[in-house]
């Protein structure tokens, strides 16, 4: 899978998705004025970012794009006379092609710098503090069940705590996304 990026405004995205097609080349053009959408590999994201989307005060969206979802061609080609080159897709951009949408509004800091084991470590961190969560949820309700109705009380308490903490983990794992 190769992946490109391309910065876009929430509403931008919003529409499309709407839509079924995503056609803003970059801020204040669109595809049919430009030719083609202006996209980014991970290593150029963050530098386009900071030299063309700076003054934006709108909320904005990095578009994670798989390539091989893209029902329009992709070219790579010289931006100026740098040499640099740069994906530019020749089409709308199909919203199934997008596997991921990260905020760029602070809430979240997105690096590609971050390697495998990094993230890999990460998403398991976070999955284990989430089954901690849900048992201790399910230990003290069978505390509190045990007080309450010494015979069946553990067992109704366990179930009702164990409950209430995978739905407790899941909210807060939503609110990681």
């Amino acid at each position: 899978m190769v992946q490109i990026f391309h910065i876009a405004t929430v509403a931008d995205w919003a529409a499309a998705q709407t839509s079924g097609g995503y056609t803003t080349s970059t801020i204040g053009r669109t595809l049919v004025e430009e030719g083609f959408i202006h996209a980014s590999r991970a290593d150029q994201w963050q530098g386009v970012r900071s030299r063309f989307y700076a003054d934006v005060t709108e909320p904005l969206v990095l578009l994670v794009i798989d390539t091989e979802r893209l029902s329009s061609p992709v070219v790579e080609e010289a931006a100026d006379e740098s040499g640099e080159t740069f994906p530019h897709v020749y089409g709308p951009i199909n919203p199934s092609a997008v596997v991921q949408t990260i905020p760029l509004d602070g809430r979240q800091a997105p690096t590609t710098d971050a390697s495998f084991s990094q993230l890999f470590m990460g998403e398991v961190f976070h999955r284990v503090v989430l089954a901690i969560i849900a048992m201790i949820t399910a230990v003290v309700g069978a505390l509190v069940g045990a007080v309450v109705e010494p015979d069946l009380g553990p067992s109704v308490g366990l179930l009702i705590g164990l409950a209430v903490g995978v739905l407790f983990a899941i909210v807060v794992h939503r609110r990681r996304r």
